[in-house]
């Protein structure tokens, strides 16, 4: 949430920190703003409410023609949209300006303590707080003798700072006296700095650098950065000097692109057959009849050990989780739990010491799956995370972990790494199973029925145009159901939760059998019901459930198999997908809810990649 963006070099920054902000408006876009150190002395600043093409407007009537600079796009937190409230924050008397991501906790007591000491604020956010005790402990530290490293002051200042804070923050800062310097710091917000040739950049995440730069470093939590064009240095908050390490950018500037396609969520849809094949490349093993994974880094006789499974995750990776315990139960035999992470991290559960955790996160920054994990960890037990970021917090601080290699998900509604997280949790569920109870012959199956999965969905997505016209039929709906069974049944929460995102419909996803037991109150002509009713073990008692819809005169609308005339004689409308195994079901009906959602949104004009209130990557609690 909020996106960073920083650059300092020959060129002139404004024109990278606008580029990079509008990769990273999906980060929060409720107003934005850069600040550039200009050749006269002065922090020259622009900020502007709304999207990055209201800054972009905005910047056309202002100078900028520094080197350095830092900007900001916003998810609000403390204060609503204003301009007031957009980063950057000036400091003091304007010694310093400041970008902030995360939450500080106890800004409020800070902030009486300042105004006490005669420091006037403008906003009502918790990052003025840290700008205004930045620029007091640095008027201390300049006051001092300068030793040998002229750093010193800003280190020292920065370190002051940091101390006195409470809560997750990632700064980045530019100075009035300090020309072409920019320092940055993390604490639970990622940060990472792009090295260039006599040029150096900073962002959230590694999208604003694609095409720019393939060489960074990763900033870790307590660090703090000293970026010149030059040089970069990185210390520890409460320490010193820290060797960092340059790892390589594997993305391009043609990822984070549109490609022709009207927006990132179509995009991202139709990429799903090749990111399934990514998920798979190299992972499953025909001669063995399992899966093979090169980063678990716990052996597979640590994993026979294993006696529990819980799996915590956030928002669409809750669903996906939720799709992998029925798998992993099926086909492993282990007992499985999936919890909310922003739950499991302030219980304390009665797990064995046998018990492992999987923390599922596309961003891999997720603070509440993050800080679950840590809990988890803290108590002795592995952790595995499945992640689509290379670098982000928690593929690093775990024991072990799969990527999911989908690429960059830019649009904030996910779509892609759902299908992957499940791909990767079947061949998971197959690992475990093969080298538990499962014979080589029901392996062979799994392999053979996950192959086939790239072409199911390609066919899967060819019901564009019919589903198209069902959102046109009922777009002017306000409530819907979605219901499944089994496996389904986290795919119609997922349904429900892609509506509600973009299109602002209220939506609920529910067993299918659930339904009479209180929501079929809510059944009317007004309120469809989308049934996902592929064939298996329980198709007979969803047809039934659907008769009951049909009965109180609710419109039905039904996902189905190639070939299937039973379910359509008595939904209203019907979406054909081939034909898949059970467990593959939730991969093959997520495209259509995908795009059911997408169109009927679009219908009702609202912005599909950047919906309300929402933020990519959740990284404050």
């Amino acid at each position: 949430m909020c996106g960073i963006v920083g650059y300092v070099g020959p060129r002139r920054a404004v024109d990278f920190l606008l580029e990079g902000l509008r990769r990273l408006e999906y980060r929060g876009y409720d107003s934005s703003g850069v600040v550039t150190q200009e050749a006269t002395g002065e922090l020259s600043i622009t900020k502007s409410v709304g999207r990055i093409d209201d800054l972009a407007e905005a910047l056309k009537s202002d100078c900028h023609v520094g080197g350095a600079g830092v900007g900001h796009t916003r998810w609000a937190t403390h204060g609503p949209a204003t301009h007031v409230n957009a980063h950057p924050h000036l400091g003091g008397d304007g010694v310093l300006a400041l970008v902030h991501n995360g939450v500080i906790e106890n800004f409020q007591p800070l902030k009486t303590k300042l105004i006490e000491q005669g420091c006037v604020f403008k906003s009502a956010t918790d990052s003025e707080v840290i700008a205004h005790l930045l620029a007091l402990e640095l008027e201390q530290f300049e006051a001092e003798p300068r030793g040998a490293d002229p750093f010193a002051p800003l280190i020292g200042a920065m370190q002051a700072t940091l101390s006195q804070l409470r809560g997750a923050y990632g700064l980045a800062v530019v100075f009035r006296d300090w020309p072409d310097v920019i320092v940055a710091a993390r604490l639970g917000s990622p940060l990472v700095i792009g090295v260039g040739h006599g040029e150096h950049f900073i962002a959230s995440d590694g999208s604003p650098l694609a095409g720019h730069t393939d060489q960074i470093v990763y900033l870790a939590d307590h660090e703090i950065a000293i970026v010149t064009a030059d040089s970069l240095r990185v210390v520890h908050r409460d320490a010193g000097e820290v060797k960092h390490h340059i790892k390589l950018l594997e993305l391009d500037a043609a990822q984070v692109e549109l490609g022709g396609y009207a927006h990132f969520m179509l995009k991202e849809i139709y990429e799903q057959p090749e990111t399934i094949r990514n998920a798979m490349r190299g992972r499953l093993d025909v001669d063995e009849a399992t899966a093979v994974f090169g980063g678990l880094n716990l052996t597979p006789q640590e994993l026979r050990t294993i006696d529990r499974l819980v799996l915590t995750a956030c928002g669409t990776s809750w669903h996906s989780a939720l799709v992998g315990e029925y798998m992993l139960e099926a086909f492993a035999r282990i007992p499985v739990e999936v919890e909310y992470a922003s739950e499991l991290r302030y219980r304390n559960p009665p797990l064995t010491p046998k018990t492992l955790l999987i923390a599922i996160t596309q961003s891999g920054e997720t603070i509440d799956t993050l800080a679950a994990m840590r809990e988890m960890k803290r108590k002795g037990h592995p952790v595995l995370s499945i992640c689509n970021v290379v670098g982000s917090s928690i593929a690093r601080e775990a024991h072990g972990g799969v990527y999911l290699h989908a690429g960059p998900e830019i649009g904030v509604a996910s779509t892609k790494a759902f299908t992957s997280q499940c791909v990767v949790l079947a061949m998971l569920s197959l690992y475990f199973g093969r080298m538990r109870h499962l014979s080589y012959e029901a392996g062979l199956r799994i392999v053979s029925e996950l192959e086939k999965l790239p072409e199911l969905v390609e066919r899967s997505l060819e019901c564009d145009r019919v589903v198209k016209r069902i959102a046109e039929k009922y777009a002017d709906c306000n409530n819907f159901l979605y219901l499944g069974r089994q496996y389904n049944f986290p795919t119609a929460l997922e349904g429900a939760l892609k509506l509600k995102e973009i299109s602002y419909i209220h939506a609920e996803g529910y067993p299918a059998a659930e339904m009479k037991h209180g929501p079929i109150a809510l059944v009317d002509k007004h309120t469809p019901s989308v049934f996902i009713v592929p064939q298996g073990a329980v198709y007979e008692k969803v047809i039934s459930n659907m008769e009951e819809i049909r009965a109180r005169g609710g419109p039905v609308i039904a996902i189905v198999d190639d070939g299937d005339t039973r379910a359509g004689d008595i939904a209203d409308d019907v979406i054909h997908v081939p034909a898949a195994a059970d467990f593959l079901q939730p991969i093959v009906t997520a495209p259509p809810l995908q795009l059911l959602a997408y169109h009927i949104a679009l219908l009702r004009g609202c912005d599909v990649d950047k919906p309300r209130n929402l933020a990519k990557s959740v990284t404050v609690e």
